[in-house]
Parts: structure tokens; sequence; C-alpha cells
């Protein structure tokens, strides 16, 4: 099996690109559920902006501190 460094940073990097993607897909449905109680109109009410700004970086902060202590 090929290990070269190419390959293997390629990996890395689609492993983080998943990753990511997990990460904005959990994001994204938690603070909706959570934000968003009725239909939604054409804009975000003041309100569920700013819980959806709460609850992105609540949910942020908590996955650097759980990963800084994985880490070590």
């Amino acid at each position: 099996m090929d290990s070269s460094p190419e390959l293997q940073r390629f990996l890395e990097q689609e492993k983080q690109n998943m990753m990511v993607k997990e990460l904005v897909g959990k994001l994204t449905s938690m603070c909706w559920d959570k934000c968003i109680t009725s239909a939604p109109g054409s804009k975000f009410s003041s309100g569920e902006t700013t819980c959806l700004t709460n609850c992105t970086q609540r949910y942020l902060d908590m996955t650097m501190i759980i990963a800084k202590r994985l880490q070590m």
C-alpha cells in the first residue's frame, strides 16, 4: 500500500473536511431546532438571530474545550 507523504496529507485533509462538514451539520440541526420555533419567514427575528448566535458560539466553544482535553 502506498503511504507516501502526499497521500497521508491528502487523507488527513479529507478527514478534517469530513469532520468540519459533520460539525456544521450537527450545529445547524441542533441550533435550528432550539432557536426556530415557528415557520421561518423571509428574515429571522431578532430573538432568533440572538439565539442562533449564542447557540453556535456555545457549541463551538465546547467543541474546542473537548478537543483540547482529548489532546492531553
